[in-house]
């Protein structure tokens, strides 16, 4: 079951609706792309790139922007919602953000589109769950650039941070086409290549003396 009611995201973001695309002096990682390291033992996070909507010292959230969910259709999740998908493009895909709350969804776009809302990430990019983005997108009025995805990715209080220096996660700054791009079987290898790293030197005991 879908949630009909999109807007209960608030606390994810809170005191953190300003942050920037780059390592903050707190070391909170809002705004960059998680990539699982190869050795990645969970199967909903294998080869996955996540985005970091908020970090912060009691949690993190993000969306997973390089996976699907299933056969599911823009106009089909519009249809289930009781939205009007009359003419919705269905070249919009729907993701899968993540596996924490999975009937809830999320907009992740260009900051040309902005609702009373919105979370603005920083560098160009705001976060909206209301049912009024998936009408306007429908509609063909939506943000210029966006990602729409079902379920989010979430962490307690340093349990992120617990996994980074575990080897669980490297990290890098976000661009436009990572996040937007359409080519999702690549971005993994792209992230990684936005490090400058040789994929065959990445493995279980990196970052370890």
């Amino acid at each position: 079951m879908l949630c009909r009611s999109w807007d209960s995201y608030e606390s994810l973001g809170e005191g953190r609706r300003a942050s920037t695309m780059t390592e903050d002096e707190d070391g909170y990682l809002t705004g960059q792309l998680l990539i699982a390291m190869p050795t990645m033992q969970d199967p909903r996070f294998a080869r996955s790139v996540v985005y970091l909507c908020a970090h912060s010292e009691e949690a993190a959230m993000g969306l997973v922007i390089n996976r699907l969910v299933g056969s599911l259709t823009f106009p089909d999740l519009l249809t289930q919602l009781g939205i009007d998908a009359t003419g919705a493009d269905d070249q919009i895909r729907v993701h899968f953000g993540g596996p924490v709350e999975t009937g809830r969804g999320f907009v992740l776009h260009s900051t040309d589109y902005l609702h009373e809302g919105s979370l603005q990430v920083g560098g160009g990019v705001a976060l909206t769950a209301t049912i009024e983005i998936l009408r306007d997108m429908a509609k063909g009025q939506g943000p210029q650039h966006s990602l729409l995805a079902l379920g989010y990715a979430g962490w307690g209080p340093g349990q992120l941070d617990s996994e980074i220096q575990a080897n669980g996660w490297l990290h890098v700054e976000a661009d436009r086409e990572l996040l937007f791009g359409k080519n999702l079987d690549d971005k993994w290898e792209q992230a990684i290549n936005k490090l400058g790293f040789d994929l065959t030197m990445l493995s279980g005991d990196a970052g370890h003396a």
